[in-house]
């Protein structure tokens, strides 16, 4: 690659890092421009990498990054997985090689949002990184000329400086993030590493950004089976004067457990019939297996809250065309008003997910197992080693078809394995 033009390969495993990937990868070339070098013209490629999504281990994404630069002949490659890595049990949010060209982004670190943004801006950081070098002076290089860049419409990528990974917000001022250099770290395959300092508040970090990347708002069409079934179930149960009564004589707090209840049993009922939660294996350490699981466990929770609250307001709808208010002074005791639906409403939603929920089947099992780490992983091994088998089955086939045609060279036809009679003759005398 000539010096007026750069190349930058983005790497992911299949799903969510794959679909973020493609949205900024039109946006990169500019931004790259404004803030690496900008008398040069970059060229920015996606590629799909099943081990990106497998490995737990960073040095062995940094490996497999290394093998995917120097076959696409990139410039630059950055890897983007929505695994969490750690170092000395502290998040990992990127770290890069300048040497080789090799960075890598895990999408948990990033934590929940802005995620498209922090995406960008960590990927423009990295190549910034390994263009120019991370020692003290070749930032304060980086500085300078960014520094001198006109503000235009990327005046935040100026204010962010070239030390930072993402621009700084609220949230890291809790659990702030520190770059670190070879100079006070012991790892011999990165020249630079951005992790988070505070365990406590990176573990948040961490478990917020893997459900996020989870995606629990895409695992709720999975419940529209269930919500048929649980509104038909409610809805039966709105025409009987008992609801009425229990909402009436049902104080706040009950309500409440009663909502934790239908919501806790609804989360535990679907990793229990679909199986999700990790066991004890032994190529993963406790600690990721208790990060999975509770990552398992809010982003259900927070697709059940979805599912609940779309439920309530089905059931809000339903209580005032079916209950006549006449008809329900009749059946409760004391003073009557429309906050007696929001209670009916409630109760109806609690119950009816503990009544009728609970026994159906999600529409679509296979969205609800992708919202898992442990599933999504297993998936992208098995996709790993077909891709590797294929290829070394193609490679065997090209040798042996290789092999075929340079025995057909070395045969000779029998015309010539005959001696000719001159020969003959020569041979007789």
């Amino acid at each position: 690659m000539s010096e007026h033009q750069r190349s930058l390969g983005i790497v992911t495993p299949p799903g969510y890092p794959k679909e973020l990937s493609q949205t900024i990868n039109t946006q990169l070339p500019e931004m790259l421009k404004y803030y690496v070098k900008d008398d040069c013209e970059w060229q920015v490629e996606t590629l799909i990498d099943p081990l990106t999504g497998v490995t737990e281990d960073p040095e062995e994404v940094f490996e497999a990054g290394l093998k995917k630069r120097d076959e696409e002949n990139w410039d630059y490659i950055v890897c983007l997985t929505d695994l969490p890595f750690f170092h000395d049990r502290k998040p990992i949010m990127a770290e890069a090689s300048t040497n080789d060209g090799v960075a890598i982004i895990t999408l948990p670190g990033l934590g929940s949002t802005p995620m498209l943004k922090r995406v960008r801006q960590s990927i423009l950081q990295l190549v910034n990184e390994m263009y120019y070098g991370s020692d003290e002076e070749d930032r304060e290089k980086a500085q300078e000329r960014l520094q001198s860049q006109e503000d235009g419409e990327h005046e935040n990528l100026k204010k962010k400086g070239s030390r930072r990974l993402v621009e700084k917000r609220g949230i890291d001022r809790f659990s702030p993030i520190k770059r670190v250099t070879p100079d006070e770290d012991d790892d011999t395959y990165m020249d630079v590493r951005f992790i988070v300092q505070s365990r406590i508040s990176g573990a948040l970090r961490v478990l917020t950004g893997m459900v996020r990347a989870n995606r629990p708002w895409a695992i709720f069409p999975a419940f529209m089976k269930v919500i048929i079934f649980a509104f038909a179930t409610g809805s039966y149960a709105l025409v009987f004067p008992t609801l009425w009564r229990l909402s009436n004589n049902y104080s706040s707090w009950r309500m409440l457990l009663l909502t934790v209840l239908s919501i806790s049993l609804m989360v535990g009922w679907i990793i229990l019939a679909h199986n999700l939660w990790e066991k004890p294996r032994e190529d993963r350490a406790p600690y990721l297996r208790k990060l999975y699981n509770m990552t398992t466990l809010l982003t259900l929770g927070v697709t059940v809250v979805i599912y609940y609250s779309i439920l309530f307001v089905m059931f809000s709808a339903a209580v005032l065309v079916f209950i006549p208010m006449g008809l329900l002074e009749s059946e409760v005791s004391g003073a009557v008003g429309y906050d007696n639906y929001f209670y009916i409403a409630w109760t109806a939603t609690s119950i009816s997910i503990i009544i009728g929920a609970l026994g159906s089947a999600l529409e679509n099992e296979e969205v609800v197992l992708s919202s898992t780490y442990g599933y999504r992983q297993q998936q992208r091994y098995k996709t790993a080693n077909e891709e590797e088998q294929d290829e070394t089955k193609k490679a065997q086939q090209d040798e042996t078809k290789k092999q075929r045609e340079k025995n057909d060279k070395q045969e000779v036809s029998p015309e010539k394995k005959r001696p000719s009679n001159e020969d003959q003759e020569k041979a007789a005398q």
